[in-house]
């Protein structure tokens, strides 16, 4: 058997993800230190915008959530094609 510990190895050294490296840590500690001191100095304005966030949700879900049904006004009656044979 030939070890070579000096021969390149067939598969690079792996980076690890970028929320698991030292850089990427650090920027989800700094975000976290920065939404707690946002929280803190203005719980009074983000809770005065719940209820106009919530008034604000519900046409962005109508449009969101609606997208795939092509409502364009156009009116097609619905035709079932499985029972064709069935009829005289």
């Amino acid at each position: 058997m030939d070890h070579d510990s000096n021969r390149p190895s067939a598969h690079p050294p792996q980076h690890p993800p970028f929320w698991r490296s030292r850089f990427g840590i650090g920027w989800i500690v700094l975000a976290a230190v920065a939404g707690w001191f946002l929280w803190e100095e203005h719980r009074a304005h983000l809770l005065g915008f719940l209820p106009y966030a919530f008034l604000l949700a519900c046409p962005l879900m109508h449009v969101f959530m609606h997208r795939g049904h092509h409502h364009g006004g156009e009116h097609h009656p619905h035709r079932d094609d499985r029972n064709e044979g069935d009829r005289p």
